[in-house]
């Protein structure tokens, strides 16, 4: 990838997040948004300058600034339920902040621009699976995403019946959901890792935020592709793809194409450069 290029992608993600957080500060006088999204975009487009200078814990840094910022602080100090059940939580409430903020933003409109780059960037899950031995998977991927699916409507479900059935202390079920749901997806998730020798193993099959990723994953206006006039069909780019994807397809439709987190492994292993982010 070429620096200019990238820096102007550093720059756009920054006036994105930066847009997001003035907006909401005008709109709710809320100081916490301007300094919400100020943080995490300056972290991102950070991040994504230093990958420019191709420094080799450059993802790596934006992980750990965003997901402790968001596991730790948003979710145990501030006892702000960030997963997929506090989604629910406020949107039944019908409160528009917190985590269908965060969700809007990161994982429902952000994803027509930037894909499935909460995943490779921001994710505190996949913060800790990326530390893990199998970062190029050593096994084939298997037919089983459709777990996803079923853990997005448990976590419905879950949070439905707290409402239909008018529980109590919805604010404290949802700060303990958080920290066992957390403490169940790191457990599943090195597990899985392990298993199957493949640390994304939990992104690709268990993962429920996945649901709400890949519609406009579909769409999204960054993408890896490739020049195929430089490409002499090696095909490492594949093997050390951590999600899988062919990134010898440029179409929308390229074998689980929805799945990039723009992690840019394949462009550091392309022995011609062949492949960017366009």
């Amino acid at each position: 990838m070429n620096d200019k290029k990238e820096y102007r992608i550093s720059i756009i993600i920054w006036l994105i997040f930066e847009s997001v957080a003035i907006s909401l500060f005008i709109s709710t006088s809320k100081i916490f948004y301007l300094l919400n999204f100020t943080y995490i975009g300056t972290c991102v487009a950070l991040g994504t300058s230093l990958m420019a200078h191709k420094k080799k814990y450059a993802r790596n840094f934006v992980q750990i600034g965003v997901g402790l910022y968001m596991l730790i602080y948003l979710g145990i100090v501030c006892r702000e339920n960030m997963q997929i059940e506090g989604f629910w939580y406020y949107l039944f409430l019908g409160v528009f902040e917190a985590a269908t903020i965060h969700y809007f933003v990161a994982k429902i409109a952000g994803p027509l621009f930037f894909g499935r780059g909460w995943c490779g960037y921001a994710c505190w899950t996949g913060m800790i699976l990326d530390l893990l031995p199998y970062k190029t998977p050593k096994s084939d991927r298997k037919p089983i995403g459709w777990i996803r699916y079923i853990v997005f409507l448990l976590s419905l479900s879950f949070v439905s019946a707290l409402f239909i059935f008018k529980v109590d202390n919805l604010e404290n079920i949802m700060f303990w959901s958080f920290l066992i749901g957390n403490i169940v997806y790191y457990a599943l998730g090195i597990l899985l890792a392990f298993l199957l020798k493949d640390n994304r193993a939990f992104c690709k099959y268990i993962c429920p935020i996945t649901v709400f990723l890949k519609p406009a994953s579909y769409f999204s206006y960054l993408r890896i592709k490739c020049d195929h006039n430089k490409c002499i069909g090696c095909q490492k780019c594949v093997k050390n793809c951590p999600m899988n994807v062919d990134m010898l397809d440029d179409s929308r439709k390229r074998k689980n194409g929805t799945e990039c987190i723009l992690c840019g492994k394949c462009i550091k292993e392309c022995p011609k450069n062949a492949l960017d982010l366009k």
